[in-house]
């Protein structure tokens, strides 16, 4: 049987009453697809419908093939041991007990054919990276990126027929993206990958397009979608101009008739009460005069609603995705101020930062480095989450730390619940009123956190963050753009122009960095925090 996925009128609602699909179809077949559209059109959902892992609430989703689902937020046990995360711990230990000369029937019952498990694992982990891992370790000692990574092995160790892949290339550095774009380059069966990273959508067969609950079909990769995509736009912008022209037409063509009918109804009125013509005569034209004026102007009336419709449908094939508007003055930093002390401080983990670090102004910072170098630990440890083996880190103006997980928002509040409880002394008002700046308006400022996409969840959290009160002059973003499709991160770099604090965002994704204005690059690398130039980034 030939690997497919087939959605057929595919409904799916959140608990709240959030429609998320009605009626979509939509089917996959071999090769590889790369899944786009702006953030909280579904997504994710529809790959976990696909998966198993929801269930819809009308339609049907037919799978032929096994599935692999790697989800967008990868949680594995800490206590698991890499062999276990793989999913091969009962044969490998089966086959260790046969070689030691244990020769009971529930051992080959459980290894089957599968003689090579080890040396097929071992090679998965060295072509993604992963070589140094070892099978014996635990999961709680690789870095967020190797968990990733680990997780996609056991996919790849399973060969599904269907591979389902939610933003994979969060939380890799550079190298590790690479091994995967190798992955996927060289996956045979059915793959349907959601992704902001363009160089990975670069590797697609076919781009589905998932707006307004429908799914549009465009061949080639994502460079030939975004041409596609222009032309289209360019087409849907001349059709606006020309359903405008038209609109204004209709309405001076139904103004100019309502002029003449007047005119038309004064005269009849003159020629009535000076009767110049029998009075049952008179009577029968004033009849006919009323019921040509009166199809005379439902004609206008309908072809001005129609040029009105053809001017709503032009205006709703031209996209136009929302920018967030930001006005944050009291973030402001004057340029000298002292913002960030580091003194010989060393960090749970061993990665280490010797002699002092100072931070002063609205600096713009990057921190770059390879996965499981130490950013996150120490950024944990600046925002006061995690105590430093030794020394110090000391901020001198009031800090937010966005971490990857987005664990500041409580999924069980609403968006401006949330906001609330970072701004205490905020108006329900304020909160809305400023939450409408990060495009949650009316009943989307009400929406459960829970129910949010990656992107509209980061935005939230962002939101809060910024709004908090006091205002955060020193705010640090870890892998910020993770989640997050492409209007989004240039709607998150929208924001950030409007910040005037100082900013540290650790960071894999180089063209969101070079986007930001960054003044100073800081690489972790082999333990240690260094200054590096931006030329010598490429290698991080």
């Amino acid at each position: 049987m030939t690997p497919s996925i087939t959605c057929t009128s595919l409904a799916f609602t959140w608990p709240d009453g959030t429609a998320v699909f009605e009626g979509l179809d939509v089917a996959f077949g071999p090769g590889r697809t790369g899944l786009v559209g702006v953030n909280g059109s579904g997504k994710s959902t529809l790959l976990k419908l696909i998966a198993g892992a929801l269930r819809p609430a009308d339609g049907s989703v037919r799978v032929a093939g096994e599935v692999g689902h790697l989800p967008q937020n990868v949680t594995l046990d800490t206590a698991l041991r890499v062999d276990e995360a793989l999913g091969i711990a009962a044969r490998r230990a089966a086959l260790h007990a046969i070689e030691s000369g244990d020769v009971a029937e529930e051992h080959f019952e459980t290894v089957g054919d599968d003689w090579d498990v080890e040396e097929r694992a071992l090679a998965t982990l060295g072509e993604l990276g992963l070589g140094h891992i070892g099978l014996d370790r635990t999961v709680g000692e690789v870095s967020g990126g190797e968990s990733v990574l680990l997780r996609l092995a056991a996919l790849l160790l399973r060969r599904p027929d269907v591979l389902l892949l939610d933003e994979p290339t969060n939380n890799l550095d550079l190298y590790a993206r690479r091994r995967l774009y190798t992955a996927v380059e060289n996956w045979p069966g059915v793959m349907v990958v959601v992704s902001h990273d363009r160089e990975l959508l670069q590797l697609v067969d076919q781009i589905a397009d998932l707006r307004s609950r429908e799914v549009t079909w465009y061949g080639g990769n994502f460079s030939a979608y975004e041409e596609a995509l222009a032309v289209e736009q360019e087409a849907a912008e001349r059709m606006v101009r020309v359903a405008e022209a038209d609109f204004r037409k209709q309405k001076r063509e139904l103004a100019d008739a309502q002029v003449k009918l007047a005119r038309r109804k004064r005269y009849g009125q003159k020629m009535f009460e000076q009767k110049r013509e029998p009075k049952i005569v008179m009577g029968a034209r004033k009849r006919a005069a009323q019921e040509s004026a009166g199809k005379h102007r439902i004609m206008h009336e309908e072809r001005l609603a129609e040029a009105r419709g053809r001017l709503d449908d032009a205006v709703e094939a031209v996209r136009d995705d929302e920018e967030i508007r930001v006005d944050l003055p009291y973030t402001a930093v004057p340029p000298g101020r002292d913002v960030l002390t580091l003194m010989d401080l060393e960090l749970a983990y061993g990665a280490r930062v010797k002699g002092g670090f100072d931070l002063r102004g609205p600096e713009r910072v990057a921190l770059i480095g390879r996965n499981g170098a130490g950013k996150t630990t120490l950024l944990r440890t600046i925002a006061g989450e995690l105590e430093p083996v030794s020394g110090g880190a000391t901020a001198h103006v009031p800090l937010r730390f966005l971490p990857q997980r987005l664990d500041v928002l409580d999924g069980e509040l609403s968006v401006a619940e949330n906001v609330a409880r970072f701004a205490p002394g905020a108006t329900n008002n304020r909160v809305r009123a400023r939450l409408a700046r990060f495009l949650f308006r009316g009943a989307r400022a009400d929406q459960k956190a829970a129910t949010l996409s990656g992107g509209e969840r980061f935005r939230a959290a962002l939101a809060a963050l910024m709004l908090a009160e006091p205002a955060p002059q020193l705010l640090m973003l870890d892998e910020p753009t993770n989640n997050l499709d492409m209007a989004s991160v240039r709607q998150l770099t929208t924001a950030l122009e409007s910040y005037e604090g100082a900013l540290i965002v650790a960071s894999h994704d180089l063209p969101f960095l070079e986007s930001l204005g960054i003044t100073r690059w800081l690489l972790m690398e082999e333990g240690e925090l260094r200054e590096t130039a931006q030329e010598a980034v490429e290698g991080a």
